[in-house]
């Protein structure tokens, strides 16, 4: 008797383009290739006349026809889903632009970031099977896609709260930090949030400008310090920023629906937004192959703290990664994080891996500090 294992085909390139479709089928067979979410209804002949036996099509729409000769090849045909707000199979991360898609014209309630959390609200709970399935199929390959992009890269996690406003001291010193780690060739990635997660973000972007456009741009920002109580204003005060500074440097945020309420920052230029907090979180710190740096937060960076000091703790990683803590009286007297952290790190691997600064501009030296470590 057969193995199911073994009717699944070896995996071969993937496909995430029109033009590396072209380029494959010009090459031979499509044999064990996965082609992820390409629009191939303008591409009949080529699919009528190439062998696609063992070839994985994943949310790929195509003509009736050819898609009848493709089944009947002995392909693995995954339909595209109707009606969704967003694409479970995608084969690359999000841009803001595609997330705000809408917004100038409808509203922040128009786009299809604010329609994938209203359809994640209405399905999370009601125990669907196959509103779950999509949810997971949709986070894998968007884990996918940011390990494909990362590959190479070094990668410095910028943790902080949520509530920082634009305008601010502590915000402006947050998008210091990003231009300063972005300059020196980490690349800058974040939860994807607003507040300090968003001056990250800009900080990176600012990276390619002079000094004096990140000053320009955190005052104009400041004139709408929060997302709340309108997300439109927000957002499309930063799309101004990025029209008036166009070609910005790039950078990762990592948010999620779980936290809809909390609109993605337009200052990334790859945004992995999940459906799953764990899987985010955890998928976020993971990647941060060249330390944390955590600002003062409340509840949702303190869990973050400690989400990395697991791994560090036991290894799990192998070698523990830096982690930065900034703001000494913020981590030793009103959320003692640094305490703990200390006593738990005492005697380890990780002892040497753990800083507690003052300030901001302290944070990267004593990122590569602990990186020679």
């Amino acid at each position: 008797m057969q193995n199911p294992r073994e009717s699944i085909p070896a995996p071969g390139v993937e496909i995430e383009t029109l033009a590396e479709f072209d380029a494959a089928v010009a090459a031979g067979p499509l044999t064990g290739h996965r082609v992820q979410s390409v629009d191939l209804t303008a591409r009949s002949a080529a699919l009528l006349a190439t062998d696609t036996s063992g070839a994985v099509f994943l949310g790929c729409p195509m003509e009736p026809g050819p898609a009848e000769k493709v089944r009947a090849d002995g392909a693995f045909v995954f339909p595209p889903v109707p009606g969704l707000p967003f694409d479970p199979y995608r084969g690359q991360l999000y841009s803001p632009d595609a997330l705000y898609e809408g917004l100038a014209g409808g509203g922040y309630d128009a786009t299809p970031d604010a329609r994938a959390y209203r359809w994640f609200r209405r399905t999370r709970s009601d125990g669907d099977a196959f509103a779950s399935m999509l949810r997971a199929l949709h986070d894998d390959a968007v884990s996918d896609a940011l390990d494909e992009l990362l590959v190479g890269q070094r990668v410095v996690g910028v943790m902080g709260g949520h509530a920082t406003p634009r305008g601010s001291a502590p915000y402006a010193a947050a998008a210091r930090l990003g231009r300063t780690l972005a300059r020196s060739g980490l690349t800058v990635a974040t939860g994807g949030g607003p507040g300090a997660m968003e001056a990250a973000n800009l900080g990176a972007y600012a990276a390619p400008h002079p000094d004096a456009m990140l000053d320009k741009a955190c005052e104009l920002l400041g004139a709408v310090p929060s997302f709340t109580p309108s997300v439109t204003d927000w957002a499309l005060a930063a799309f101004a920023v990025r029209e008036r500074w166009p070609a910005g440097g790039g950078s990762v945020s990592i948010p999620t629906w779980f936290y809809g309420h909390e609109p993605p920052n337009p200052f990334a230029g790859h945004i992995a937004k999940y459906f799953a907090n764990a899987l985010r979180e955890d998928g976020l710190l993971a990647r941060s192959t060249a330390g944390v740096i955590f600002l003062p937060g409340a509840a949702g960076t303190v869990q973050e703290i400690f989400d990395s000091t697991t791994p560090n703790y036991y290894g799990s990683r192998g070698d523990p990664s830096p982690m930065v803590l900034v703001g000494r009286d913020h981590w030793t007297r009103e959320l003692p994080a640094w305490p703990l952290l200390r006593s738990l790190a005492a005697g380890r691997p990780m002892e040497s891996r753990i800083a507690l600064v003052d300030t901001v501009e302290e944070a990267p030296g004593a990122l590569a500090r602990l990186s020679a470590a």
